[in-house]
């Protein structure tokens, strides 16, 4: 007699997503194309969000899903450290051609944090040195050695201590913060970065700076070229590797394809990206000269997902879009008319302090004064005109260490016409919001 067996599938219980996850809208999606989200609701909504950065040609590109369909035709998942597969010998190709002069070797992973991991992994096996320097304010992801690099908020490396050690913080140039002009602000976030490297923090033991070319999730603010060219001289003198974390900032977003390159002439060591490589599928990778990427350790460099087959084939079809419909410089022209737009309807609110970005990435600071008649962070008017914008049927996030920011993050093919659209509602919600 054979024994009955109990079907693993019951109908006693049904389970919810963690409470831990906070959203940021009320709107559930039915379907998206372009720059907008047709909710279940019945409503569409100019999306600003771009799912954090994430579906840089806009949702749903036909030639990116049309990439995406015919790879799911041949094979979903070929595990790249046991057999290979032409849409990853491809894509790789295809970076050599939109990658920094000299970093010909790349490594991919599925998430910005793993890849982050990836390159300081890389830089301390590379230098034999334990510590890595970030700045204030930056944003490189939640897993627990990413967060240990991340300053743009105590929420993200809160509650789970120890953090990784060997990471050492040093200011960022936060003009606005400290009520200076930009040249003062670098000036003095160098000098206080070289007092950090004679004080505490010897550049023999140190394998590299990182930091992001646009803080993200940090506020929203653009790196001063001067200040990234000054750690790049920093990084030549003291045998430092300097790593740009262009996981949010890359693929086009501030109107160059990588944020760096604001800086001109600016190569880092080590590069990061993520996001909008895909248009929405999961993948991330670091890129290195061959010379030194060959200095990882062997088995230190894998995983089961990475380099997935259809999100190398929709990260192909991205790159094709972002040139055949000229992406970089649709997000330069409309980025500034977006700043342009922002700060007309932003002047008549005495609540904004500051509006600013780089490209397709805006961001607007709330602040008000204390009883001092000190300016401080006013996270309350940011979440307002943030939730008013939903109400206005656009859809926009709040950043910021003291999560005072609203950020705007169109789609690189978003229109004139949308981007006008976008400020006319923002402004609305101001007016809703402050009154």
């Amino acid at each position: 007699m054979t024994a009955s067996v109990d079907s693993p599938f019951r109908t006693d219980q049904t389970a919810s997503l963690s409470p831990a996850l906070k959203q940021a809208t009320p709107v559930v999606v039915e379907h998206a194309q372009g720059s907008w989200i047709h909710g279940t609701d019945g409503r569409d909504y100019l999306d600003f969000t771009t799912g954090i950065g994430v579906t840089s040609t806009g949702h749903c590109h036909p030639h990116v899903v049309a990439a995406a369909q015919a790879q799911c035709a041949k094979v979903i998942h070929a595990q790249y450290t046991t057999v290979m597969h032409p849409p990853l010998l491809e894509l790789t190709r295809r970076l050599g051609g939109v990658l920094p002069q000299g970093l010909d070797s790349v490594f991919y992973a599925n998430s910005g944090s793993e890849a982050v991991e990836a390159a300081i992994r890389l830089a301390r096996m590379a230098t034999g040195k334990p510590n890595i320097i970030v700045f204030q304010g930056g944003f490189h992801g939640r897993t627990v050695a990413a967060a240990s690099l991340t300053t743009a908020g105590t929420r993200f490396s809160a509650g789970f201590s120890p953090l990784m050690s060997g990471v050492h913080m040093a200011p960022f140039p936060y003009a606005f913060r400290y009520g200076w002009d930009t040249d003062a602000a670098v000036d003095f976030a160098l000098r206080e970065l070289d007092y950090l490297l004679q004080s505490r923090v010897a550049p023999n033991d140190t394998a590299a700076f990182l930091i992001e070319p646009v803080l993200g999730d940090g506020g929203y603010l653009p790196t001063p070229p001067r200040f990234l060219q000054g750690l790049r001289e920093r990084s030549d003198r003291h045998g430092i590797l300097f790593i740009l974390d262009e996981v949010q900032a890359g693929f086009g977003r501030t109107g160059r394809f990588w944020g760096h390159q604001h800086a001109e002439g600016l190569i880092p060591d080590i590069l990061v990206t993520a996001k909008g490589l895909a248009s929405g599928f999961p993948i991330s990778a670091i890129a290195a000269p061959t010379e030194l990427m060959s200095k990882a350790w062997p088995g230190s460099q894998g995983g089961t997902y990475g380099g997935n087959a259809v999100a190398a084939a929709a990260a192909i079809a991205t790159l094709e879009v972002i040139e055949n419909e000229n992406l970089v410089e649709n997000a330069r022209v409309r980025g500034e008319q977006l700043l342009d737009g922002l700060r007309e309807v932003c002047a008549r609110h005495a609540g904004v302090g500051d509006v600013r970005g780089l490209g397709l990435m805006a961001g607007i600071e709330f602040v008000t004064t204390d009883a001092s008649g000190a300016s401080v962070p006013d996270a309350a008017a940011a979440l307002a005109v943030q939730q008013a914008t939903t109400e206005q049927g656009l859809l926009t996030l709040t950043c910021g260490p003291a999560a005072n920011v609203v950020r705007l993050i169109p789609a690189l093919v978003v229109t004139a016409e949308e981007i006008d659209l976008g400020v006319a509602r923002f402004g609305a919600a101001l007016d809703a919001a402050l009154g």
